[in-house]
């Protein structure tokens, strides 16, 4: 089992797009982990290699309960509101009279399964694998939200629902670490850190 992984990550672009053939899937706003299992036991580890594993003790034991016994997921702990928007702001506490889960593990890939590393493998099959992966009852672990096969019309149900923004992959892609033009973010303008630099795709 590794112990450290550099995690992928989306490069930002300023406007919406469309790719034929990419997917594109909701982007979460909230903490970014990896979930690494061994047997019973499961670690929560943050991107700058915090362990997160006390603070969200419900995740760690609902991923203790998936079937597989070596699992390293990668995905997005976030809380949501009523309308199903992930609100960063209520990761430590959501207001008194709030309507909104507990905390979730939004996955959206997949790097090791039992014996074999599968980073090499396309997107599309880590996909396929994290969604058997997560099949069953509970209510805190999900696949991410897939959007639109076509990226502006994924645009508009970002903007329709009250989404951040978007990341569009390559569903061919290798997980590599690092920043990854096979995957791509865009984001509501009013969630941007920047307004310079973006890269065009």
């Amino acid at each position: 089992m590794p112990t450290a992984i550099t995690t992928m990550h989306p490069t930002e672009v300023a406007q919406p797009f469309h790719h034929e053939g990419w997917v594109y899937e909701e982007k979460v706003d909230g903490y970014r982990v990896l979930a690494y299992k061994d047997g019973e036991h499961v670690s929560l580890i943050s991107r700058h290699a915090k362990d997160l594993t006390a603070r969200f003790p419900e995740l760690a034991a609902a991923i203790a309960t998936l079937r597989p016994e070596i699992l390293v997921l990668d995905g997005e702990v976030a809380v949501y509101d009523e309308r199903l928007v992930s609100r960063f702001e209520w990761m430590r506490r959501p207001p008194q009279d709030a309507v909104a889960t507990p905390p979730m593990l939004m996955v959206f890939d997949l790097l090791r399964l039992e014996g074999q590393d599968v980073r090499h493998e396309p997107l599309r099959i880590r996909r396929e694998r994290v969604e058997r992966v997560l099949e069953g009852p509970s209510a805190v672990l999900l696949p991410v939200r897939r959007l639109a096969d076509h990226g502006l019309k994924a645009w508009q149900q970002v903007l329709e629902h009250g989404w951040e923004g978007l990341v569009a992959k390559d569903p061919a892609s290798p997980y590599v670490g690092g920043r990854s033009l096979k995957w791509l973010k865009v984001k509501v303008p009013k969630y941007r850190e920047e307004e310079r630099g973006f890269y065009k795709p």
